[in-house]
Protein backbone atom coordinates (compact mmCIF):
# COMPACT_ATOMS: atom_id res chain seq x y z
CA UNK A 1 0.00 0.00 0.00
CA UNK A 2 1.89 3.15 -0.94
CA UNK A 3 1.26 6.31 1.47
CA UNK A 4 0.80 8.85 -0.96
CA UNK A 5 -0.91 9.78 -4.59
CA UNK A 6 0.82 11.89 -7.07
CA UNK A 7 0.80 13.42 -10.11
CA UNK A 8 3.49 14.46 -13.20
CA UNK A 9 3.11 17.32 -15.00
CA UNK A 10 5.25 18.48 -17.97
CA UNK A 11 6.43 21.73 -19.43
CA UNK A 12 5.60 24.12 -16.19
CA UNK A 13 7.55 24.70 -13.36
CA UNK A 14 6.74 24.54 -9.30
CA UNK A 15 6.33 28.46 -9.50
CA UNK A 16 4.22 28.20 -12.06
CA UNK A 17 2.07 25.50 -10.78
CA UNK A 18 1.62 26.24 -7.51
CA UNK A 19 -1.32 28.35 -7.73
CA UNK A 20 -3.84 26.06 -9.33
CA UNK A 21 -2.54 23.65 -6.76
CA UNK A 22 -3.66 25.77 -3.77
CA UNK A 23 -7.22 26.64 -6.32
CA UNK A 24 -7.70 23.30 -6.11
CA UNK A 25 -6.63 22.31 -2.42
CA UNK A 26 -9.14 25.49 -1.88
CA UNK A 27 -11.71 23.91 -4.07
CA UNK A 28 -11.96 20.87 -1.61
CA UNK A 29 -12.54 22.92 1.60
CA UNK A 30 -8.75 22.92 2.50
CA UNK A 31 -6.62 25.67 3.25
CA UNK A 32 -2.43 25.84 3.25
CA UNK A 33 -1.37 26.76 7.00
CA UNK A 34 2.41 25.82 6.80
CA UNK A 35 4.63 26.17 3.88
CA UNK A 36 8.66 24.52 4.02
CA UNK A 37 10.39 26.05 0.92
CA UNK A 38 12.66 22.41 0.64
CA UNK A 39 14.88 23.54 -1.22
CA UNK A 40 15.74 27.00 0.70
CA UNK A 41 15.87 25.32 3.78
CA UNK A 42 18.26 22.60 3.18
CA UNK A 43 20.76 25.00 0.92
CA UNK A 44 20.61 27.50 4.42
CA UNK A 45 21.17 24.71 6.78
CA UNK A 46 23.15 22.32 5.27
CA UNK A 47 24.62 24.01 2.26
CA UNK A 48 23.24 21.56 -0.05
CA UNK A 49 21.52 22.07 -3.08
CA UNK A 50 17.99 20.76 -4.19
CA UNK A 51 15.82 21.06 -7.13
CA UNK A 52 12.67 23.45 -6.18
CA UNK A 53 10.49 21.54 -3.69
CA UNK A 54 7.93 22.83 -1.74
CA UNK A 55 5.46 21.21 1.12
CA UNK A 56 2.51 22.76 1.72
CA UNK A 57 0.65 21.95 4.62
CA UNK A 58 -3.10 21.40 4.07
CA UNK A 59 -5.63 21.63 6.49
CA UNK A 60 -9.43 21.30 6.05
CA UNK A 61 -11.22 22.68 9.50
CA UNK A 62 -14.00 20.43 9.55
CA UNK A 63 -12.31 17.44 9.38
CA UNK A 64 -9.53 17.68 11.69
CA UNK A 65 -12.19 19.40 13.89
CA UNK A 66 -13.61 15.56 13.53
CA UNK A 67 -10.91 13.60 13.86
CA UNK A 68 -9.12 15.72 17.06
CA UNK A 69 -12.61 15.48 18.64
CA UNK A 70 -12.18 11.79 18.57
CA UNK A 71 -8.49 11.27 19.35
CA UNK A 72 -6.95 14.80 20.46
CA UNK A 73 -3.35 13.13 19.76
CA UNK A 74 -3.95 12.69 15.83
CA UNK A 75 -2.76 16.60 15.76
CA UNK A 76 0.56 15.30 15.83
CA UNK A 77 -0.19 14.02 12.28
CA UNK A 78 -1.59 17.37 10.54
CA UNK A 79 -1.67 19.11 8.39
CA UNK A 80 -2.13 16.79 5.87
CA UNK A 81 0.94 17.74 3.21
CA UNK A 82 0.86 18.45 -0.43
CA UNK A 83 4.20 18.69 -2.33
CA UNK A 84 5.45 20.31 -5.59
CA UNK A 85 8.81 18.79 -6.43
CA UNK A 86 10.80 19.13 -9.98
CA UNK A 87 12.15 16.38 -11.12
CA UNK A 88 15.43 15.49 -12.42
CA UNK A 89 14.08 15.23 -15.98
CA UNK A 90 12.12 18.79 -15.63
CA UNK A 91 8.84 17.63 -14.65
CA UNK A 92 7.10 18.69 -11.58
CA UNK A 93 5.58 15.95 -9.35
CA UNK A 94 2.29 17.02 -7.35
CA UNK A 95 2.07 14.44 -4.50
CA UNK A 96 -0.10 14.64 -1.51
CA UNK A 97 -0.50 12.23 1.69
CA UNK A 98 -2.84 9.54 1.85
CA UNK A 99 -4.00 9.91 4.98
CA UNK A 100 -6.28 6.73 5.25
CA UNK A 101 -2.44 5.10 5.19
CA UNK A 102 -1.47 7.45 8.48
CA UNK A 103 -4.52 7.03 10.41
CA UNK A 104 -4.79 3.12 10.32
CA UNK A 105 -2.39 2.99 13.19
CA UNK A 106 -4.71 4.91 15.26
CA UNK A 107 -6.30 1.77 15.17
CA UNK A 108 -10.04 3.76 15.69
CA UNK A 109 -12.56 3.46 12.87
CA UNK A 110 -14.58 6.63 12.99
CA UNK A 111 -10.90 8.13 12.46
CA UNK A 112 -10.24 5.91 9.20
CA UNK A 113 -13.24 6.55 7.71
CA UNK A 114 -12.76 10.34 8.10
CA UNK A 115 -9.27 9.69 6.88
CA UNK A 116 -11.24 8.07 3.35
CA UNK A 117 -12.78 11.04 3.09
CA UNK A 118 -10.33 13.27 3.24
CA UNK A 119 -7.80 10.73 1.07
CA UNK A 120 -10.87 11.21 -1.77
CA UNK A 121 -11.06 15.12 -0.99
CA UNK A 122 -6.98 14.71 -1.93
CA UNK A 123 -7.48 13.02 -4.65
CA UNK A 124 -9.68 15.44 -6.22
CA UNK A 125 -6.98 17.80 -5.52
CA UNK A 126 -5.04 16.08 -7.99
CA UNK A 127 -7.08 15.52 -10.49
CA UNK A 128 -8.77 19.42 -10.52
CA UNK A 129 -4.95 20.84 -11.49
Amino acid sequence: MTYYKNRIFKNTSVKELRPKVEEAIKSQGFGVLTEIDFQATMKKKLDKDYLPHLILGACSPEYADKVVSLEPQVSTLLPCNVTLRELDNGDVEVAAMDPSVAMQMIENEKVNAHAKEVRDKLEKVLEEI
